[in-house]
């Protein structure tokens, strides 16, 4: 048998920031996890076709292509079909209403079909399959709507659709529009069309108000508006949690065992995704995040990756049952890293921390309260600074002393110090810029190869790095530094394909990567940006940027040689490199151009 082919990942996403569900061009709700976005799957169909469960409003006579987008800076999903004879539209919500300082999210999903011209009947295939398809519940017709018996798992489908053709799926006529609303609970409350229709009407309104308030850079500030709202939805509303991406197990290559699963909250991805919304004035999800960390500091040794409650365990096992992503198989849940020594952590968390407290837009939060926290995340760093890891990369069984790890404990000192003096601890400031400096000097004379001209993936090694391609911007060095333009040459040579940066070339534990990891790309535009390597930036941007799926999505991987997109959709880390590219070429573009100024 041959390799199978990846199937397009043209799906939307939409969410409260209490659900999430993927919406595929012809309809299908191919993916959604309740009652929490690591739960087990109700629509799973991603992950296998026949047997996934899926949700599905198609025309009685057969399929007709749509056209799927996002209503203008929202997250509501809007599909328009088109025959000669008829036109209806299916919008695809989840109710984020807004309620005084906050927003009201409850566990629905919603769907509103709505006819435009002419008559159409329409069939909705409703199969819910929970426990990640090992579950067949029991579809119960009641007043009103459906009620769905799994176990535990209680839900219930409100429609004024005909309920007896939608338990049949057979075709009806759409008469007037039609709603479904499946939500969490079996209570007596129902929906009705006025109620939905007044949730869309407030959720357009909640999503446009909070993107009016992003502060966009002066470049590509569609790309950059979509990638901000996709990463809201990545931010979960209760705990402040922030997961990696939607899925698990869409494979970096198919026909390998490269599966995973992301819908966890990485400490290391979730400091990433606050600092780039805190550069587009976001502010309010770096301080629930803040909370979320301080929990879980609380809860043990602090370790690489959560569940979105903050557990702890996410022991990986595997789902033989389902035939994976396009056939894929190696359907996998749980995530070994959080047992992983992964040294950088505490940078991240560092550079994180100290963008929150020196911002003077965050006035609410208990600052000195935080300084135990500095002390122990310092102290951690210089215990690990010495010390093999598995690296920002997780490998699984080849530990080194990785370049990028020991940079980023030495930004963890540097940061560290410097709160240390905010909050009057100038005796710690003074040790620790000590500390700090002697490890700078340490990364740069071990971790620069004179010999091949580039920083290497460990220290005293050999092997090119694209991680390496951040030391300007946690500070290690300047993006002018002689050193660190020669391994952007290097680089440009050694670790791209088709025009795309790879994570590395060297074998892993699963033999050798051909994917590029789209961030990667976005890193290299940057530093080229940061380096004054404006046109090239620009460049390689949009060439990243071009691969983007029609609703400006991207999962973590393309492959090089076709463009399609692979890994985890929609991946939070590609969106965070897009907005942080963006926003620094644009501002030294403008420099650049001399359009610093007012009505630039």
């Amino acid at each position: 048998m041959g390799t199978p082919t990846a199937p397009r990942l043209d799906h939307g996403v939409i969410g409260n920031g209490r659900v999430l569900a993927l919406v595929a061009p012809d309809t299908a709700i191919e993916w959604a996890c309740l009652p929490q976005w690591d739960s087990p799957s109700v629509f799973g169909s991603l992950l296998d076709q026949a047997n996934g469960g899926t949700w599905r409003i198609t025309p009685g006579s057969g399929p007709v292509a749509g056209s799927l987008r996002y209503d203008p800076n929202t997250n509501v999903l809007r599909n328009t079909f088109t025959t000669a004879d008829a036109a209806w539209e299916v919008v695809d919500f989840a109710p984020r209403i807004p309620d005084g300082l906050g927003v009201r999210a409850p566990y629905e999903l919603v769907r509103l079909v709505l006819p435009l011209r002419g008559q159409v009947r329409l069939a909705v295939q409703f199969d819910p399959r929970p426990d990640y398809g090992r579950s067949r519940p029991h579809l119960c017709p009641v007043d009103g709507g459906i009620r769905i018996d799994a176990g535990a798992l209680r839900l219930r489908l409100d429609t004024n659709a005909p309920v007896a053709k939608v338990l049949a799926g057979q075709p009806f006529v759409l008469h007037e529009p039609v709603y479904f609303v499946l939500r969490l609970g079996d209570d007596d409350h129902r929906a009705d069309l006025a109620v939905v229709q007044r949730a869309l009407h407030h959720t357009v309104a909640g999503w446009r108000s909070w993107a009016r308030t992003c502060s966009l850079p002066p470049f590509r500030q569609q790309e950059v508006l979509r990638s901000a709202l996709c990463l809201k939805l990545h931010a979960h509303l209760d705990t402040g949690a922030i997961i990696a991406a939607t899925t698990t197990s869409i494979p970096e290559a198919m026909g390998t065992e490269r599966t995973w699963d992301y819908r966890y909250c990485w400490l290391r991805d979730a400091a990433f995704v606050v600092e780039a919304l805190r550069r587009l004035s976001h502010l309010g999800e770096g301080a629930a995040f803040l909370r979320f960390l301080v929990d879980v500091a609380a809860s043990g040794p602090l370790q690489p990756v959560y569940g979105l409650d903050g557990r702890r365990e996410l022991h990986e096992s595997m789902l033989p049952h389902l035939a994976g992503f396009g056939g894929n198989g190696h359907v996998r849940i749980g995530n070994a890293a959080w047992m992983q020594r992964q040294n950088d952590l505490m940078g991240e968390l560092l550079l994180s921390l100290e963008a929150l407290v020196t911002d003077p837009r965050l006035v609410d939060q208990d600052v000195p309260a935080l300084m135990p926290l500095v002390e122990r995340l310092v102290n951690e760093a210089i215990a690990a600074a010495p010390e093999p890891d598995t690296g920002i990369w997780e490998y699984r069984t080849m530990l080194k002393h990785h370049t990028f790890s020991r940079a980023m404990c030495q930004a963890a000192i540097e940061r560290g110090a410097r709160l240390a003096r905010r909050f009057g601890r100038n005796d710690l400031a003074a040790t620790w810029t000590t500390i700090a400096e002697r490890e700078r000097e340490e990364v740069l004379r071990r971790g620069f190869s004179k010999e091949l001209g580039y920083f290497t993936q460990g220290l005293d090694g050999v092997s090119p790095d694209a991680s390496n391609l951040l030391l300007p911007s946690i500070g290690l060095l300047g993006a002018k530094d002689p050193r660190f333009v020669a391994t952007l040459d290097a680089y440009g040579k050694l670790l791209t394909d088709q025009g795309f940066m790879l994570r590395y070339k060297n074998d892993d534990d699963f033999g050798t990567t051909t994917s590029a990891f789209t961030i990667c790309s976005f890193w290299w535009a940057e530093a080229m940006a940061l380096a004054g390597r404006l046109d090239d930036a620009i460049a390689i941007f949009d060439r990243m940027a071009s691969c983007a799926n029609p609703l400006g999505l991207f999962s973590e991987d393309v492959d090089p040689a076709t463009g399609a997109l692979l890994g985890n959709f929609p991946q939070a880390y590609t969106h965070v490199g897009l907005i942080n590219a963006a926003t620094t070429i644009g501002t030294l573009l403008a420099a650049r151009d001399g359009e610093v100024r007012a009505w630039a």
